[in-house]
Protein backbone atom coordinates (compact mmCIF):
# COMPACT_ATOMS: atom_id res chain seq x y z
CA UNK A 1 0.00 0.00 0.00
CA UNK A 2 1.39 3.45 -0.85
CA UNK A 3 2.87 5.60 1.97
CA UNK A 4 0.79 7.54 3.99
CA UNK A 5 0.15 11.23 2.60
CA UNK A 6 1.18 14.27 4.24
CA UNK A 7 -1.95 16.18 4.01
CA UNK A 8 -0.64 18.60 6.94
CA UNK A 9 1.52 17.97 9.64
CA UNK A 10 -0.54 18.27 12.41
CA UNK A 11 -2.04 14.71 11.80
CA UNK A 12 -0.33 11.44 10.61
CA UNK A 13 -1.56 8.93 7.84
CA UNK A 14 -2.63 5.20 7.88
CA UNK A 15 -1.74 3.56 4.81
CA UNK A 16 -4.96 3.76 2.74
CA UNK A 17 -6.65 5.68 5.17
CA UNK A 18 -4.90 8.81 5.36
CA UNK A 19 -4.92 12.21 7.78
CA UNK A 20 -5.92 9.80 10.40
CA UNK A 21 -5.79 12.11 13.57
CA UNK A 22 -3.52 10.09 15.99
CA UNK A 23 -4.02 11.51 19.51
CA UNK A 24 -2.77 15.29 18.14
CA UNK A 25 -3.00 17.91 20.52
CA UNK A 26 -6.30 18.73 19.36
CA UNK A 27 -7.66 15.41 20.32
CA UNK A 28 -10.11 15.33 22.82
CA UNK A 29 -7.98 13.22 25.66
CA UNK A 30 -10.82 10.83 26.80
CA UNK A 31 -10.80 9.59 23.59
CA UNK A 32 -6.96 8.93 22.78
CA UNK A 33 -6.68 6.05 24.29
CA UNK A 34 -9.47 4.76 21.60
CA UNK A 35 -7.87 6.69 18.92
CA UNK A 36 -4.61 5.22 19.14
CA UNK A 37 -6.20 1.33 19.28
CA UNK A 38 -7.68 1.69 16.43
CA UNK A 39 -4.61 3.25 14.88
CA UNK A 40 -2.08 0.45 15.66
CA UNK A 41 -4.72 -2.25 14.42
CA UNK A 42 -4.64 -0.29 11.44
CA UNK A 43 -1.67 0.20 11.01
CA UNK A 44 -0.46 -3.38 12.06
CA UNK A 45 -3.06 -4.83 9.23
CA UNK A 46 -1.43 -2.29 6.85
CA UNK A 47 1.93 -3.48 7.62
CA UNK A 48 1.42 -7.11 6.75
CA UNK A 49 -0.19 -5.69 3.65
CA UNK A 50 2.23 -4.39 2.81
CA UNK A 51 6.18 -4.56 4.13
CA UNK A 52 9.02 -7.16 3.96
CA UNK A 53 9.59 -9.82 1.12
CA UNK A 54 6.39 -12.60 2.07
CA UNK A 55 4.33 -13.84 -0.68
CA UNK A 56 0.25 -12.47 -1.40
CA UNK A 57 -0.46 -15.81 0.40
CA UNK A 58 1.47 -15.50 3.29
CA UNK A 59 -0.06 -11.66 3.71
CA UNK A 60 -3.62 -13.11 3.30
CA UNK A 61 -2.75 -15.90 5.71
CA UNK A 62 -1.48 -13.76 8.30
CA UNK A 63 -3.88 -11.22 7.62
CA UNK A 64 -6.99 -13.90 8.08
CA UNK A 65 -5.27 -14.59 11.52
CA UNK A 66 -5.08 -11.07 12.56
CA UNK A 67 -9.09 -11.16 11.79
CA UNK A 68 -10.00 -14.30 13.57
CA UNK A 69 -7.88 -12.40 16.47
CA UNK A 70 -10.38 -9.38 16.07
CA UNK A 71 -13.24 -11.77 16.30
CA UNK A 72 -12.25 -12.69 19.36
CA UNK A 73 -12.07 -8.84 21.01
CA UNK A 74 -15.03 -8.25 19.53
CA UNK A 75 -17.04 -11.53 20.80
CA UNK A 76 -19.37 -11.45 23.69
CA UNK A 77 -18.08 -12.21 26.18
CA UNK A 78 -14.78 -10.95 24.52
CA UNK A 79 -11.97 -14.29 23.74
CA UNK A 80 -8.53 -13.76 24.76
CA UNK A 81 -6.85 -11.35 22.75
CA UNK A 82 -4.22 -10.38 25.54
CA UNK A 83 -2.91 -14.09 25.22
CA UNK A 84 -2.74 -13.84 21.22
CA UNK A 85 -0.15 -12.55 19.04
CA UNK A 86 -1.25 -9.68 19.02
CA UNK A 87 -1.96 -8.49 22.68
CA UNK A 88 -0.11 -4.80 22.57
CA UNK A 89 -2.99 -4.48 19.60
CA UNK A 90 -6.15 -5.99 20.75
CA UNK A 91 -6.16 -5.69 24.93
CA UNK A 92 -6.55 -1.93 23.93
CA UNK A 93 -8.89 -2.14 20.50
CA UNK A 94 -11.02 -4.78 23.06
CA UNK A 95 -11.16 -2.21 25.60
CA UNK A 96 -11.88 0.92 23.55
CA UNK A 97 -14.40 -1.53 21.67
CA UNK A 98 -16.37 -2.27 25.06
CA UNK A 99 -16.00 1.38 25.94
CA UNK A 100 -17.23 3.17 23.27
CA UNK A 101 -19.68 -0.14 21.74
CA UNK A 102 -17.16 0.53 18.15
CA UNK A 103 -18.85 -0.83 15.35
CA UNK A 104 -17.10 -3.80 14.69
CA UNK A 105 -18.14 -4.42 10.85
CA UNK A 106 -16.13 -1.12 10.27
CA UNK A 107 -12.87 -2.33 11.46
CA UNK A 108 -13.38 -5.68 8.93
CA UNK A 109 -14.03 -3.71 6.50
CA UNK A 110 -10.85 -2.10 7.04
CA UNK A 111 -9.00 -5.70 6.55
CA UNK A 112 -10.99 -6.31 3.58
CA UNK A 113 -9.45 -3.23 2.21
CA UNK A 114 -6.01 -4.90 2.94
CA UNK A 115 -6.70 -8.58 1.96
CA UNK A 116 -8.35 -6.75 -1.82
CA UNK A 117 -5.05 -4.53 -1.76
CA UNK A 118 -2.96 -7.59 -1.57
CA UNK A 119 -4.93 -9.73 -4.20
CA UNK A 120 -5.12 -6.10 -6.77
CA UNK A 121 -1.82 -5.79 -6.18
CA UNK A 122 -0.52 -9.23 -7.15
CA UNK A 123 -2.55 -9.88 -9.89
CA UNK A 124 -1.48 -6.50 -11.47
CA UNK A 125 -5.34 -5.69 -11.44
CA UNK A 126 -6.73 -2.13 -12.81
CA UNK A 127 -9.73 -0.19 -11.59
CA UNK A 128 -12.10 0.46 -14.59
CA UNK A 129 -13.45 3.07 -13.79
CA UNK A 130 -13.74 6.01 -10.86
CA UNK A 131 -16.49 4.37 -9.28
CA UNK A 132 -14.86 1.24 -8.78
CA UNK A 133 -12.33 3.30 -7.28
CA UNK A 134 -14.80 4.71 -4.81
CA UNK A 135 -15.55 1.39 -3.56
CA UNK A 136 -12.55 0.58 -2.73
CA UNK A 137 -12.32 3.99 -0.71
CA UNK A 138 -15.86 2.79 1.03
CA UNK A 139 -13.73 0.03 2.55
CA UNK A 140 -9.95 1.43 2.49
CA UNK A 141 -10.67 5.47 3.72
CA UNK A 142 -14.38 5.78 4.87
CA UNK A 143 -14.58 3.61 7.52
CA UNK A 144 -11.69 5.83 9.59
CA UNK A 145 -14.13 9.08 9.65
CA UNK A 146 -17.23 6.90 10.69
CA UNK A 147 -15.26 5.23 13.48
CA UNK A 148 -13.93 9.17 14.62
CA UNK A 149 -17.99 10.28 14.15
CA UNK A 150 -18.54 7.21 16.36
CA UNK A 151 -16.39 8.18 19.14
CA UNK A 152 -17.84 11.85 18.49
CA UNK A 153 -21.54 10.82 19.47
CA UNK A 154 -22.51 12.09 16.02
CA UNK A 155 -24.90 9.38 13.92
CA UNK A 156 -26.73 11.27 11.53
CA UNK A 157 -27.32 10.60 8.10
CA UNK A 158 -26.17 13.98 6.19
CA UNK A 159 -22.52 13.89 8.95
CA UNK A 160 -21.82 10.07 7.90
CA UNK A 161 -22.51 11.20 4.43
CA UNK A 162 -20.20 13.90 4.58
CA UNK A 163 -17.89 12.25 6.27
CA UNK A 164 -17.59 9.73 3.55
CA UNK A 165 -16.52 12.42 1.10
CA UNK A 166 -14.12 13.65 3.21
CA UNK A 167 -12.04 10.42 3.63
CA UNK A 168 -12.69 9.40 0.00
CA UNK A 169 -11.40 12.54 -1.72
CA UNK A 170 -8.52 11.60 0.78
CA UNK A 171 -7.70 8.46 -0.36
CA UNK A 172 -8.23 10.01 -3.70
CA UNK A 173 -5.38 12.68 -3.08
CA UNK A 174 -3.60 10.12 -1.95
CA UNK A 175 -3.38 7.89 -4.95
CA UNK A 176 -2.64 11.25 -7.04
CA UNK A 177 -0.14 12.39 -4.95
CA UNK A 178 1.56 9.49 -4.56
CA UNK A 179 1.61 7.98 -8.45
CA UNK A 180 5.39 8.19 -9.09
CA UNK A 181 5.66 5.94 -5.81
CA UNK A 182 2.74 3.21 -6.62
CA UNK A 183 3.20 2.95 -10.46
CA UNK A 184 6.65 1.00 -10.27
CA UNK A 185 5.25 -1.12 -7.44
CA UNK A 186 2.07 -2.19 -9.59
CA UNK A 187 -0.10 -0.52 -7.82
CA UNK A 188 -2.49 1.10 -10.30
CA UNK A 189 -4.92 3.29 -9.36
CA UNK A 190 -5.80 4.93 -12.41
CA UNK A 191 -9.09 4.35 -13.61
CA UNK A 192 -9.23 2.78 -16.76
CA UNK A 193 -12.13 5.15 -18.16
CA UNK A 194 -9.86 7.91 -17.52
CA UNK A 195 -7.42 6.50 -19.41
CA UNK A 196 -9.62 6.43 -22.58
CA UNK A 197 -11.28 9.75 -22.37
CA UNK A 198 -7.20 10.90 -22.89
CA UNK A 199 -6.43 8.10 -25.18
CA UNK A 200 -3.62 7.06 -22.30
CA UNK A 201 -2.38 3.57 -20.77
CA UNK A 202 -0.95 2.88 -17.59
CA UNK A 203 2.61 2.53 -19.49
CA UNK A 204 2.67 5.82 -20.72
CA UNK A 205 3.08 6.61 -16.55
CA UNK A 206 5.76 4.05 -15.71
CA UNK A 207 9.22 4.75 -15.37
CA UNK A 208 11.03 5.03 -18.81
CA UNK A 209 8.02 6.10 -20.84
CA UNK A 210 9.11 8.49 -23.31
CA UNK A 211 8.77 12.22 -22.66
CA UNK A 212 5.57 13.44 -22.89
CA UNK A 213 5.27 15.74 -25.70
CA UNK A 214 3.30 19.45 -25.92
CA UNK A 215 1.84 21.67 -23.46
CA UNK A 216 0.39 20.49 -21.28
CA UNK A 217 0.27 16.89 -22.39
CA UNK A 218 -2.13 14.27 -22.21
CA UNK A 219 -0.87 12.99 -18.62
CA UNK A 220 -0.82 16.52 -17.36
CA UNK A 221 -4.40 16.71 -18.40
CA UNK A 222 -5.65 13.32 -16.75
CA UNK A 223 -4.15 14.17 -13.65
CA UNK A 224 -5.43 17.26 -13.26
CA UNK A 225 -9.33 15.28 -13.93
CA UNK A 226 -8.60 13.19 -11.27
CA UNK A 227 -7.17 16.02 -8.94
CA UNK A 228 -10.43 18.49 -9.84
CA UNK A 229 -12.70 15.41 -9.08
CA UNK A 230 -11.21 14.52 -5.54
CA UNK A 231 -11.26 18.49 -4.48
CA UNK A 232 -14.93 18.25 -5.73
CA UNK A 233 -15.60 15.37 -3.17
CA UNK A 234 -14.10 17.46 -0.35
CA UNK A 235 -15.68 20.43 -0.98
CA UNK A 236 -19.09 18.69 -0.56
CA UNK A 237 -18.40 17.06 2.77
CA UNK A 238 -16.09 19.96 4.16
CA UNK A 239 -19.58 20.98 5.54
CA UNK A 240 -19.17 18.59 8.18
CA UNK A 241 -16.38 20.55 9.88
CA UNK A 242 -19.32 23.00 11.43
CA UNK A 243 -20.96 19.96 13.19
CA UNK A 244 -18.12 18.24 14.85
CA UNK A 245 -18.06 20.04 18.26
CA UNK A 246 -14.88 21.78 19.53
CA UNK A 247 -11.02 20.30 19.18
CA UNK A 248 -12.52 17.94 17.02
CA UNK A 249 -14.09 20.45 14.70
CA UNK A 250 -11.15 21.90 14.23
CA UNK A 251 -8.50 19.13 13.92
CA UNK A 252 -11.28 17.85 11.05
CA UNK A 253 -10.59 21.38 9.08
CA UNK A 254 -7.10 21.06 9.35
CA UNK A 255 -7.24 18.00 7.72
CA UNK A 256 -9.82 18.73 5.07
CA UNK A 257 -7.51 21.68 4.33
CA UNK A 258 -4.36 19.62 4.32
CA UNK A 259 -5.86 17.58 1.24
CA UNK A 260 -6.89 20.67 -0.84
CA UNK A 261 -3.50 22.08 -0.24
CA UNK A 262 -1.43 19.10 -0.89
CA UNK A 263 -4.28 18.68 -4.27
CA UNK A 264 -2.63 22.96 -4.42
CA UNK A 265 1.18 21.26 -4.38
CA UNK A 266 0.16 18.90 -7.17
CA UNK A 267 -1.17 21.66 -9.53
CA UNK A 268 2.18 24.16 -8.53
CA UNK A 269 4.00 21.16 -10.05
CA UNK A 270 2.12 21.14 -12.96
CA UNK A 271 -0.07 17.83 -12.22
CA UNK A 272 3.20 15.74 -12.73
CA UNK A 273 2.96 13.81 -9.87
CA UNK A 274 4.01 10.29 -11.84
CA UNK A 275 7.83 11.82 -11.77
CA UNK A 276 8.14 13.08 -8.46
CA UNK A 277 5.72 13.18 -5.75
CA UNK A 278 4.44 16.64 -3.86
CA UNK A 279 4.99 16.91 -0.32
CA UNK A 280 4.26 19.30 2.58
CA UNK A 281 5.81 20.61 5.13
CA UNK A 282 5.86 23.16 7.78
CA UNK A 283 6.17 26.00 5.50
CA UNK A 284 2.91 24.73 5.03
CA UNK A 285 0.98 24.72 8.38
CA UNK A 286 0.62 28.91 8.73
CA UNK A 287 -1.09 28.54 5.62
CA UNK A 288 -3.46 25.82 6.60
CA UNK A 289 -4.34 27.22 10.34
CA UNK A 290 -5.45 30.44 8.40
CA UNK A 291 -7.45 28.53 5.70
CA UNK A 292 -9.20 26.29 8.91
CA UNK A 293 -10.07 29.19 10.46
CA UNK A 294 -11.91 30.83 7.83
CA UNK A 295 -13.59 27.99 6.50
CA UNK A 296 -17.38 28.38 6.53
Amino acid sequence: MPPASEATPLTAGVGHYENFPVASWLCPPRLRPAVMAIYHFARTADDIADEGDASAEQRLAELAAFRQALDACLADPPGAPTTGRWPHIFGPLGQAAREHALPGALLHDLLSAFEQDVRHTASGHRYASTAELLDYCRLSANPVGRLLLHLYGITDAASLQHSDQICSALQLINFWQDLSVDLPRARYYLPADALQRHALAIEDFLPGAPAPAGSPCAQQALVSELCAQARGLMQMGAPLVHRVPGRAGWELRLVVQGGLRTLDAIAEREYRSWQTRPKLGRSDVPRLLWRALWMR
